[in-house]
């Protein structure tokens, strides 16, 4: 690991951005605005007058709270129904951090309940469809500091989610899928910011688990239906995961862990509370997490560190609030080794990069050089490696053997969110905010010459990311059976990343934590810009009690840039680049250019009625456009085709390339929920037509590697989801039996591709038929359980996921196996000990069955084959203990 000095100028330009930012903004509509739950009259449950997702009931006597909550807006409605509620049937509403604030039952004076109560700063909600929130307290069951997405996927019908270690901490191998659709297709918000693309890198976005320190997150909101329109968002085709952070609490105080655990891990929390510092109800915290471990493989650790500010001041009482929020991360990471199937299974899960053996990398590099027919006369004496046969008869590739990879990087998210009270009847919410990254990115390029010869070098990339915008949103009640919304958003984003690289000796390789520009020589440079604008209005109208539709549209436009620059010192030699005595047998280039995409009219129309006592019926559906992103211009042509013209025909169509258009889905949702104290029903069918679905592919043609990013056409998916929870003892007040809880899950996903003729992507360059091809990389089925129990100040938790095969190609002609992940979990909470609240002791096992199975899958996919070293194995079975307290 190496320390490097923060550039604090950073932190003050981003907030400056903020403060100079040029209006106003506007909220996700997915959040729950407060960090906990509460139901009034705990202890006694009755019967449900509306369903909803059950809660299971809290306190240290009672079964835990309810994995999926169905969210409701500040008023406690959704879309299409009424107020959120517990399984009883008694409403669930958000309470201040400090807990407290209004509690109410249902209200029956109004049709659309429009004697509303409200505190600035409880979000609306606007549900689409299937949405499932996972509370603070299931989070708490699971090992602490463990991804959020890792946690939803493990709770949640139709997410799949899967890494390269235990926590999820790996940005290059985390995956996340949400029925069909990857992070890079699902619109993310945090407390109202978008937090926009979560592809590695940053390119154009943060993901959540390095914007905010996982205790300090209460919930999660996911949308598996269409997302919401007020979702400012590019990347909505499917849905939209939503998290809200915890505001300070009202009484000064603290919280502080320290977690232990296998491979050296250790994961230091804290956090200060300041409580109320005046009359005016001014309020803030500060928290700090510090997460390392050793690489359970190989050489190398994970080093994270993260901090987190957010201050409260309201605004004449409850009319208004005013929140500033400062995210700060920093992760140093070694990364583990991509493979191929063949690597996998005939050379072992831990087959990974030679560092520190510098004398094997030799051997790998001057194989790969033999192989590629680089003269390289230093290899005489180099020991080869005994390679076997792949899976697919043909020799394992040399080539994909790399000596190191890692990856540093910097995150520095600010935020103003704004809620006040307009009028009795309108609500307004703004959010400016601005992010600044920087990152390192490398690897060993084996192929590559450095000066002296050795046929391999250091190739890294050196990124900065700037992120600005605001949206502006208003709530604006009509009469008693209208609630209209409207608002827009403004974003622009400016991403650079250059392309360097480091000379590796035949006495010893280049320091691979060394980034300095001194020591390098610089290939090429991309320069990218973005502006987005996105409008939306919809009008949820109260039809008759417990039946409402909402129908509403967004416009949404982004015009992007690219501007690519190469060294002009390179020249080509053959089918080779020189420069600085760097040799480059493989084509690599940026391509320059612009692509703009538009729409309207993208509309969305949702019906929620809820029937007799425990019933709930809902259809949703919903028109999506997702521009275009940084893909559209990198990694593209060959040697016999320039990247430039390989953009161009695909902007134009040109040359039998069918004309890039940004992917669009019109998505459909037929949904059913039954809901009482003892057992829960959830049940959603769902069905999308996907037009212009874009892929980004490198394919071999007349002996060279020829990079293309191709509209393949339209891809069509049915699915569905069932979900039940048992709670055979909740009835059974006081009994230690009452605590039991067991939820059961299935899923069933056919997404395949219609195009029975892309062009580019069969022999010798001709078309491909990929029409009944499976999706690749999303499994067919999905089973998930959880079995809980909590007794007084006892908890357990044991989660266990089957996840079908995964096909790894196009032409699924290669797949990865089906798998089990497991967790256990078991706590118990010692009260007060001394000066310390509610210090608690947890001991957790990920991997309990100790499976060999790969998890994370990383770049795009093969059209077939097994030459693709994409694949990351999963983490073995690993012990963590924490201990926590509250002061």
């Amino acid at each position: 690991m190496t320390t490097r000095k923060t550039p604090y100028a950073l932190l003050f330009s981003s907030m400056a951005a903020i403060i100079l930012s040029p209006g106003p903004a506007r909220a996700s509509s997915l959040d729950p605005n407060e960090p906990y739950f509460k139901l009034k009259g705990m202890p006694a449950y009755r019967p449900a007058s509306h369903s909803g997702r059950p809660g299971r009931q809290a306190g240290p006597h009672r079964a835990r709270a309810a994995r999926h909550l169905t969210p409701a807006r500040a008023e406690g409605r959704r879309p299409g129904g009424p107020a959120a509620r517990s399984a009883d049937g008694r409403e669930i509403v958000p309470l201040s951090s400090a807990g407290t604030g209004a509690v109410r039952r249902h209200r029956r004076r109004n049709i659309d309940g429009g004697t509303e109560t409200m505190k600035i700063g409880a979000r609306r909600h606007v549900s689409h469809g299937a949405v499932d929130v996972v509370s603070r307290q299931t989070m708490n069951e699971f090992v602490t500091g463990t991804n959020p997405n890792a946690i939803l996927a493990y709770t949640t019908p139709g997410a799949n989610f899967t890494s390269s270690d235990a926590l999820g901490l790996d940005a290059v191998a985390d995956t996340l899928y949400v029925r069909g659709f990857n992070l890079t297709q699902l619109g993310v918000t945090m407390d109202g910011i978008p937090l926009g693309g979560q592809g590695f890198g940053n390119a154009y976005g943060l993901s959540i688990d390095q914007a905010e320190i996982q205790e300090n997150v209460t919930s999660i909101a996911m949308s598996q239906g269409a997302g919401a329109l007020d979702t400012p968002s590019t990347q909505t085709l499917g849905g939209a995961i939503s998290y809200t952070t915890s505001d300070p609490l009202n009484k000064a105080g603290g919280q502080v862990s320290q977690m232990f655990g296998s491979y050296g891990a250790y994961r230091t929390f804290a956090r200060a509370d300041s409580g109320k510092l005046n009359d005016t109800g001014t309020k803030f915290y500060a928290a700090f997490s510090r997460t390392d471990q050793n690489l359970w493989k190989g050489a190398g650790g994970q080093d994270e560190l993260m901090a987190n500010f957010k201050g409260v001041q309201p605004i004449q009482g409850d009319r208004g609030k005013l929140t500033a929020l400062f995210d700060y991360s920093r992760l140093d990471q070694d990364n583990y080794m991509p493979l191929t199937e063949s690597m996998w299974k005939i050379m072992g899960r831990k087959t990974t990069y030679s560092m520190p053996n510098w004398s094997k990398a030799k051997g790998f590099a001057c194989a790969n050089a033999a192989n590629l027919g680089l003269k390289a006369g230093g290899c005489a004496g180099v020991t080869l490696p005994d390679l076997p046969m792949g899976l697919d008869g043909q020799p394992i590739d040399p080539g994909n053997f790399q000596y190191a990879g890692n990856q540093y990087q910097q995150n520095y998210l600010s935020a103003l969110n704004f809620d006040y009270k307009l009028f009795s009847n309108v609500t307004s919410r703004t959010v400016a905010y601005a992010q600044v990254s920087n990152g390192d990115y490398g690897n060993t390029q084996l192929g590559v010459s450095s000066p002296d010869g050795m046929p391999s070098a250091w190739m890294g990339q050196k990124s900065n990311t700037r992120r600005i915008g605001f949206t502006q949103n208003f709530d604006i009640h009509a009469g008693d059976r209208n609630l209209i919304k409207t608002g827009l958003w403004y974003e622009n984003n400016r991403f650079q990343l250059p392309e360097y690289l480091w000379a590796d000796q035949w006495d010893g390789p280049h320091d691979v934590h060394d980034y300095s520009r001194g020591s390098s020589t610089k290939w090429w440079q991309k320069n990218f810009n973005s502006n987005t604008f996105q409008f939306y209005v919809q009008d949820t109208f109260t039809i008759t009690r417990g039946l409402k539709f909402t129908a509403g549209f967004k416009s949404l436009t982004e015009t992007q840039n690219n501007n690519s620059r190469v060294n002009p010192g390179w020249k080509t030699v053959g089918n080779a680049y020189q420069l600085n005595g760097y040799n480059i047998p493989f084509y690599n280039h940026q391509a320059s250019g612009s692509l703009n995409a538009s729409n309207a009219f993208l509309p969305h129309f949702n019906l929620d009625y809820h029937f007799l006592q425990h019933h709930e019926a809902y259809i949703d559906i919903a028109e999506n456009m997702r521009p275009y992103d940084t893909t559209a211009w990198s990694g593209l042509g060959s040697w016999h085709q320039s990247a430039q013209q390989a953009f161009n025909n695909a902007k134009y169509g040109l040359n039998g390339v069918a004309k890039l258009k940004p992917e669009t889905t019109w998505n459909y949702l037929l949904g059913y929920r039954y809901s009482s104290p003892v057992f829960m029903l959830a049940a959603d069918f769902y069905h999308t037509e996907y037009y212009n679905r874009l892929i980004s592919v490198t394919q071999t043609v007349g002996g060279y590697a020829n990079g293309q990013y191709l509209n393949i056409g339209k891809e069509r998916m049915f699915g569905a989801d069932v979900l039940g929870t048992i709670r055979p003892f909740q009835n059974m007040t006081g009994s230690w039996l009452q605590g039991f809880a067991l939820t059961n899950s299935f899923s069933w996903n056919n997404e395949t591709y219609r195009n029975n003729a892309v062009p580019g992507l069969g022999a010798n360059g001709g078309p491909l038929n990929l029409r009944g091809m499976h999706q690749v990389y999303y499994p067919k089925f999905m089973y998930k359980v959880d079995l809980a129990y909590h007794y007084q100040r006892f908890s357990f938790d044991f989660n266990a996921n089957y996840n079908a095969k995964r096909y790894m190609t196009y032409t699924n002609d290669m797949k990865i196996p089906a798998y089990w992940t497991s967790s256990l979990t078991a706590s118990y909470d010692f009260g007060k000990l001394g000066f310390a609240q509610n210090f608690k002791a947890t001991f957790g096992v990920t991997n309990l069955f100790q499976q060999n199975y790969i998890g994370g899958v990383y770049g795009p996919a093969s059209v077939k084959g097994d030459q693709n070293p994409n694949m990351f194995v999963a983490a073995p079975r690993e012990f963590f203990g924490t201990i926590a307290a509250r002061f």
